[in-house]
């Protein structure tokens, strides 16, 4: 009873907080043009003209498709770095010592621009750069999640066999799980900026070239537009698909 108490409690004043922002944000809208700040209901009508629009919907589906090719990209290549320095001890320093620093390092519209040299301006170049920002991401959790395993039960692991891909599936894989999803639903969020900054200066489709395209339109309410639907997508994606995943895997093996 207390507990679902204090949930309403935190619901009301999350509610009464966002009602407050956009009263506000109406309020300094007012006296203001559409170019500096639009009002709520404008942005409303801008995003009702969005998604009436199919032009609009293949942007929309143009970036969704490289933060997820990257989103793949990324965790598959960290995560086999990772592995590799924990399982062949000799490669440790070169993946945690010279790689992970200089990807970590390096900037991502310094990939950008090298990118764009490359391979030009196509899908290639987005995929390519937010691709490498996100793989230090996938480096540094699996690398906490290996170094996390409790020596006790993978020696324990250990007596009953000498497969080691068994012990890796049965043993590892799910004590690394926690791991894996924290790295999914950060690079998640972490693409979709990368996403738009990367599709501005290189990308001919996606988020940010309607970035491009509504600064030379003086299109503010477009902006917005797509800032929100960025936040929709992250916001519906880590709750109604990882959060879930996530918990339903923990309930799978505490039961096994």
């Amino acid at each position: 009873m207390v507990l679902a108490g204090l949930e309403r409690r935190r619901r009301v004043v999350a509610h009464l907080v966002t009602l407050a922002f956009v009263i506000a944000w109406a309020i300094q809208a007012a006296p203001l043009p559409a170019l500096v700040l639009p009002s709520p209901s404008e942005v409303v009508e801008r995003l009702g003209r969005f998604l009436a629009n199919p032009y609009m919907w293949a942007h929309m589906g143009v970036s969704l498709a490289h933060v997820v090719a990257a989103l793949g990209i990324s965790f598959a290549i960290g995560s086999a770095l990772a592995l590799l320095a924990h399982y062949v001890p000799v490669c440790r320093l070169l993946v945690h010592g010279r790689i992970s620093p200089f990807l970590n390092s390096f900037s991502g519209i310094g990939w950008t621009l090298l990118a764009v040299i490359w391979f030009g301006l196509n899908h290639t170049t987005v995929v390519f750069s937010i691709s490498l920002v996100l793989i230090p991401f996938a480096i540094v959790n699996i690398r906490a999640g290996l170094d996390s395993l409790d020596p006790e039960l993978l020696e324990m692991a250990r007596s009953f066999g000498r497969r080691r891909l068994r012990h890796y599936l049965l043993v590892v894989q799910p004590a690394l799980y926690p791991f894996m999803f924290a790295t999914l639903r950060i690079s998640f969020g972490v693409a979709w900026k990368v996403a738009l900054t990367v599709e501005l200066l290189g990308g001919n489709a996606g988020f940010g070239f309607l970035f491009n395209v509504a600064r030379q339109d003086y299109d503010t309410p477009l902006v917005l537009v797509v800032i929100g639907l960025i936040i929709a997508f992250v916001y519906s994606t880590d709750r109604y698909v990882f959060a879930p995943l996530q918990a339903r895997l923990a309930r799978h093996y505490e039961q096994a």
